[in-house]
């Protein structure tokens, strides 16, 4: 470790995902807080989060924000649609500024008046995005697309299956539905795919729209731009992957469960 790694960071915002899909999310956040230094983990040793019981999600988020705040961060985005769906609640408690993915998605949908939602099966049955758009008006449709998630950890959104998968999942979508919310951080590698089977479709992921939440509501900081990775999982298979979905990711800390 160089002289620069060894340096704490100053002020980090904290970032957190079931896998790689938060990278998404963190890469929004660089472009738009050009100075902040970022913590970024991905729990690779258990995800997905998608087809756990809400309370280990819970337990999950739980564990992590409190590693996060131990590193120093000063603010958490949960860039995790599952758990912002079913841990919010436990982490607003934390002190810090905490926030979601869901809500700066169905702010952006807002602008239309039949609106999809895929995502995961917890974040599916959590209600949560549908709740909140019908509240304003919105007619929804939602389905739990749950392979999406191992298509994107495993590297395979370009292969065919990727398409056989989202195919069946799209093919009893309506037709006059005008945006798709892609409600999960990893789905917007999908995005190519998704554009050619329904090029019809307006598809809104939270990225953008939580990085512009984030960056109006904490200043720039007096970071560096750094980023620190931190991954239950192997570092090595994470770079790998990171990689294939053109994120760099210069320093990567493998941590183990029992110390979480």
């Amino acid at each position: 470790m160089n002289q620069e790694e060894s340096a704490p960071l100053k002020q980090p915002i904290g970032v957190f995902d079931s896998g790689v899909g938060g990278l998404t999310v963190l890469e929004a956040l660089r472009r738009e807080l050009p100075g902040r230094d970022f913590l970024y983990f991905g729990d690779t040793a258990r995800v997905p989060y998608g087809s756990k019981p809400p309370e280990l999600v819970r337990r999950f988020a739980w564990e992590i924000s409190g590693f996060l705040l131990r590193q120093g961060a000063v603010a958490l985005v949960v860039a995790c649609n599952t758990a912002s769906s079913l841990a919010l609640g436990d982490l607003s408690r934390l002190g810090v500024p905490v926030f979601d993915v869901i809500t700066p998605a169905v702010e952006e949908a807002q602008a239309y008046a039949r609106v999809g939602v895929i995502g995961t099966r917890a974040t599916i049955s959590s209600g949560a995005y549908q709740e909140r758009l019908e509240k304003r008006g919105r007619r929804v449709w939602s389905l739990a697309t749950p392979l999406f998630v191992p298509i994107v950890e495993e590297g395979l959104w370009q292969d065919e299956a990727a398409s056989l998968v989202a195919s069946h999942y799209l093919e009893d979508a309506p037709n006059d539905l005008e945006a798709l919310i892609l409600g999960c951080t990893h789905y917007p590698y999908l995005k190519p795919l998704l554009a050619r089977l329904r090029p019809d479709l307006r598809l809104i992921d939270s990225a953008a729209p939580t990085a512009r939440t984030v960056a109006r509501s904490l200043p720039r900081g007096p970071g560096t731009g750094r980023v620190v990775h931190y991954v239950t999982g192997d570092p090595e298979s994470y770079r790998a992957l990171a990689a294939r979905l053109g994120v760099g990711t210069g320093e990567v800390r493998k941590i183990e469960l029992g110390t979480l």
